[in-house]
């Protein structure tokens, strides 16, 4: 009995430490993305001049894409936008 005993304790210290461990790593994720954040945002990229004024699409490839995405959607979907990317 008393090696079930030492037994459950052992396993009950090792899961405490693993999970207390984990909260560790969790939290110090959560504190470096939140520093990374702060003090280096992502930088903003201008647009480019080209992409507002792009060619429009033939229609020949604008009505293949739209019966595509009708065939593929089962008359559920709808083209809403198409830009290039």
């Amino acid at each position: 009995m008393e090696n079930l005993n030492t037994a459950l304790l052992l396993m009950v210290v090792g899961m405490t430490t693993v999970f207390a461990i984990l909260l560790i790593v969790i939290y110090l994720g959560k504190g470096l993305t939140a520093l990374v954040n702060k003090y280096a945002p992502e930088e903003v990229l201008p647009a480019k001049a080209g992409a507002k004024g792009s060619a429009p699409i033939p229609g020949n490839i604008l009505a293949a894409i739209n019966a595509a995405v009708t065939v593929v959607t089962q008359n559920k979907g709808k083209v809403a936008k198409i830009e290039k990317i």
